[in-house]
């Protein structure tokens, strides 16, 4: 019998095959069907979204039909939101989410289709509602208005428009599009591995997803990004920023927004959130955040050989936009849904069942007596 190869955390194991979406850790590449990562920022959020789904770049025609069937499913109902304003008082908004989006079931005609093409009208659905969701959770909670999505803006525009009130610059616009195409897949992370092994058991997508949510808030994967803006918001001013640091590193603190199990190199989503951060300091006359940024950057690189991830600088580029901490998380399962979707269709169209081997380190040989001479 051959010997099974384990490593703890699955570090390395090759679990399944995907065409979605390929990490070169070593050379720091970020590949989307093919597309690197660094070249599909030029297009739009939707376009990368109708990529990592239907397998192509759309043309335009194909483009605006896939932006009419998302904004054809922007709308909740109503009494998802009167769920939403009777939650307690205490619940974050990754919670919020996952019990949304469970409750999003009940009212999906496709339930209980797990067909290709129930399964794409599902992706849609998500996709458009996420947003809706994230946007609409922060205005009840503040107790502001609501204001429901335009029907001619982007997810990016709209999403800003509904937690904010206001029309957002094109520049915030855009800046806010880049971060949700870098975040909308990244091949076997937790989360989208938690998606296909439900999805493997042939359960529905949006099971996939509420699981993918649960892996998602964690600290270790999505929730880092609130970890890191609240460091730098502890720290408060950037002339301690490099003692703070030093002292953290002395004493083995873990500096959340550091290191990545694949990338070996700068991981290459932190490369253009790194520069809208910087923009975003100068425009908002708030320089300090990214300033203290850099200061940590090149003390952990220096000391520890650490590169910063995703969640580093994506923490000063919101903050700095206005998006409420609590929202930090949120925001990252609104743009990951699109790959979470995207690998539950393609899970399903060639499916097996995910059940990996264990290596058991319990005792053996033990005999039972009964509980009376016991």
């Amino acid at each position: 019998m051959a010997e099974i190869q384990q490593k703890k955390g699955l570090e390395d194991i090759i679990a399944g095959e995907s065409a979605i979406s390929f990490i070169d850790g070593r050379e720091g590449k970020l590949i989307y069907r093919g597309y690197d990562i660094h070249d599909l920022v030029q297009g739009s959020f939707e376009e990368v979204a109708y990529l990592l789904i239907n397998g192509e770049l759309p043309t335009q025609d194909q483009l605006n039909e896939f932006v009419a069937q998302i904004r054809a499913e922007s709308s909740l109902p109503r009494e998802i939101i009167a769920q939403m304003m009777n939650l307690p008082a205490e619940s974050n908004g990754m919670e919020a989410l996952r019990g949304i989006v469970s409750s999003l079931s009940f009212y999906d005609p496709d339930k209980n289709d797990n067909g290709p093409e129930a399964n794409y009208r599902k992706a849609i659905r998500l996709i458009a509602k996420t947003p809706l969701v994230v946007a609409l959770y922060h205005r009840i909670r503040s107790g502001g208005d609501i204001y429901m999505p335009k029907p001619n803006l982007s997810i990016a525009a709209n999403f800003l428009w509904m937690l904010f009130g206001t029309t957002a610059s094109d520049e915030h616009v855009r800046m806010f599009d880049v971060a949700l195409i870098l975040h909308a897949d990244h091949e076997f992370n937790a989360s989208t591995f938690t998606a296909r092994v439900i999805a493997a058991t042939l359960s529905d997508m949006y099971s996939a997803v509420v699981g993918a949510i649960g892996a998602l808030k964690g600290p270790l994967h999505g929730g880092a990004n609130e970890r890191v803006i609240r460091m730098l918001l502890e720290i408060g001013d950037e002339d301690k920023a490099e003692s703070w640091i030093r002292e953290a590193l002395a004493s083995k603190k873990k500096i959340m927004g550091f290191g990545h199990r694949v990338y070996k190199t700068e991981d290459p989503r932190a490369t253009h959130l790194r520069r809208m951060s910087e923009q975003l300091g100068e425009e908002t006359e708030q320089p300090k955040w990214f300033r203290m940024s850099r200061t940590i950057e090149q003390i952990v690189q220096q000391e520890k050989g650490l590169y910063p991830n995703v969640d580093f600088y994506s923490a000063s580029t919101y903050y700095m936009m206005g998006i409420p901490i609590e929202l930090f998380t949120p925001v990252f399962a609104m743009s990951r849904m699109v790959g979470w979707t995207a690998h539950v269709i393609e899970q399903q169209s060639d499916n097996r069942l995910i059940r990996p081997a264990s290596e058991y380190t319990g005792r053996t040989g033990e005999k039972y007596t009964p509980i009376s001479e016991r």
